[in-house]
């Protein structure tokens, strides 16, 4: 198999921090994301993109491929079987046998479809016992994390899961929190438990706050001055924001409701837009001259 520079598909230098890895990782989904895209293997760029931010969001992941990546691995070079020694035969040490991560990760940020044989091949595998809070496990048992898509968790809807080399639809309960667990009883080895600890997939557009779901709208300067209505995705689908005139980059705009569903412990969250003016390149003359004028009403030299 290949080695994949994960960072190289990110633009990020090895030493980014957390928030580098985030916005590079939303500016590269929005960009590449099947539904929006007209690049020819946008699909396969955006199956990539969120394959390098899963590996590298996670500490631990993060710091397995750094080892790896430390000898000397460059971009398309073969990594052979053996090339994963250290890291738990396939794995994290502490990793055994048995649950396709391929299908477990494939969600995240809403792509379809499992990771490349690299991904699995350094990553693939199940926790058991010490890896997780609250004691030893009982024999046979498995507790594996399950990153799961947002819409999953708004609209309650099922995964499809590889496990123990059998395929399984898993029902997402409505509104389920990071850290609740799925019980999936005598679906482990030897006939034991598996418990799937639940975490939220990356999502191109949204980011998660407790119950909230943050997102990010672009406006143009006019629009910011003059107001304007805007369709706005959420996870219920679009609906139409108005941005008062006047409005500063910063500004936050809440769609009451639009959050993550809400539970018998917690109520239903909000969505909450925050404003990003952008200036449009000018491409051709008329446009350039708009500008020009437009500094000239703001008393400024072109």
């Amino acid at each position: 198999m290949q080695f994949k520079d994960y960072y190289d598909i990110l633009g990020v230098e090895p030493s980014a921090g957390e928030a580098e890895l985030k916005t590079a990782y939303r500016r590269l989904a929005r960009k590449y994301h099947p539904d929006v895209s007209k690049e020819a293997g946008a699909e396969e760029k955006f199956k990539a993109v969120n394959e390098a931010y899963e590996a590298l969001r996670d500490p631990q992941k993060r710091a397995a491929y750094d080892q790896l990546r430390a000898r000397g691995y460059k971009p398309g070079d073969d990594v052979h079987p053996g090339g994963f020694e250290g890291f738990g035969g396939g794995g994290f040490n502490g990793f055994g046998e048995g649950v396709d991560f391929s299908e477990i990760f494939g969600q995240a940020g809403g792509a379809n479809g499992g990771f490349s044989d690299f991904f699995e091949s350094l990553f693939g595998g199940t926790r058991r016992g010490g890896g997780f809070q609250g004691g030893a496990q009982p024999r046979g048992d498995q507790r594996v994390k399950l990153a799961v898509p947002l819409s999953a968790v708004f609209d309650g809807s099922g995964v499809r899961i590889g496990l123990n080399g059998r395929q399984l639809d898993v029902r997402i309960p409505k509104g389920i929190k990071p850290g609740q667990v799925i019980r999936l009883a005598g679906q482990g080895a030897g006939g034991g438990n598996v418990l799937l600890e639940i975490e939220y997939a990356a999502h191109p557009d949204f980011e998660v706050d407790g119950r909230n779901i943050l997102y990010t709208l672009e406006v143009t300067p006019w629009q910011a001055a003059l107001g304007a209505t805007l369709s706005v995705p959420t996870l219920g689908g679009n609906v139409e924001v108005k941005v008062p005139a006047d409005s500063e980059a910063g500004r936050k705009l809440r769609l009451r409701g639009r959050g993550l569903p809400g539970t018998q412990a917690a109520p239903a969250g909000d969505q909450i837009v925050e404003l990003e003016i952008t200036a449009p390149h000018a491409t051709n003359d008329a446009q350039r001259e708009a500008y020009r004028k437009l500094a000239e009403a703001f008393n400024e030299a072109p």
